[in-house]
């Protein structure tokens, strides 16, 4: 089992759209996959259809009062299952705060689920905080949209310095392009130079299209209602290069 991440610090990058794209694509190839939508803004959770409710919150599921495969929710797509999130989410870093190694909580969750699930995608919501400390301790590797602005830029600078500070060695960061216009000489130009300087990031890009606005017209995956789009084509060939990763066919880093 695999366990990804989308995160960023910085909030409206394509966070939620990447994690639900990517899960689809890993459950159409065959992979039990799962997503646990860790945002109390439940937009993950609002595109598959699921009502953002969790028997117990936040504060029932770290203590353990209801086993996780109790609390997953099929999805209209083979393979794919959803844990929907739940608005007392917004307490999650006090609810780990009172929790003995709150890092490991959510890791400690799910391990069981390796039997069932091929992958796990956490949808997280932006920010640097105790929940984000206990992704960075459970999952095998952010995959991190960046919009190609100086102040994205920025944020991924302070993803890296955080993850050397605080140890989190094990933890890959994949950063990719996310919105991107290619009109935009700016856009042009950043693109450009940090391929350069992180040669194994993801080099696919994720375009600036209405398409991906409208998942939340159809509140599916982009592949399950307009395959021959661009940005339904530049997540396939995302999920390709992540899948290589996971495969061991290309190194992390």
């Amino acid at each position: 089992m695999k366990i990804l991440a989308t995160y960023n610090i910085k909030g409206g990058v394509g966070k939620t759209a990447s994690a639900v794209n990517l899960a689809w694509m890993a459950a159409r190839d065959g992979i039990p996959t799962l997503v646990w939508d860790l945002d109390p803004q439940a937009a993950a959770t609002f595109y598959f259809r699921v009502k953002p409710k969790v028997r117990g919150g936040g504060k029932g599921l770290l203590r353990g009062k209801h086993d996780l495969d109790e609390l997953i929710k099929g999805t209209d797509f083979e393979n794919l299952d959803l844990l929907p999130a739940d608005f007392s989410y917004r307490h999650l870093d006090l609810l780990l705060d009172e929790k003995k190694n709150p890092t490991r909580q959510l890791r400690k969750l799910l391990t069981p689920l390796g039997a069932e699930y091929g992958c796990i995608i956490l949808d997280c919501p932006p920010s640097i905080s105790l929940v984000s400390e206990a992704v960075f301790q459970a999952a095998d590797a952010l995959l991190v949209p960046i919009i190609p602005t100086t102040l994205s830029l920025r944020t991924l600078q302070q993803l890296i310095t955080f993850r050397a500070e605080r140890g989190f060695d094990k933890l890959h960061i994949l950063p990719f392009f996310s919105m991107v216009d290619r009109r935009k000489k700016l856009h042009q130009e950043i693109v450009t130079d940090l391929l350069q300087q992180y040669p194994h990031m993801l080099t696919t890009e994720i375009p600036y299209a209405s398409d991906v606005e409208r998942m939340g017209v159809h509140r599916a995956p982009l592949g399950s209602y307009a395959a021959g789009c661009r940005a339904a084509q530049a997540y396939a060939a995302l999920w390709l290069e992540v899948r290589a990763r996971i495969e061991g066919r290309v190194a992390w880093e």
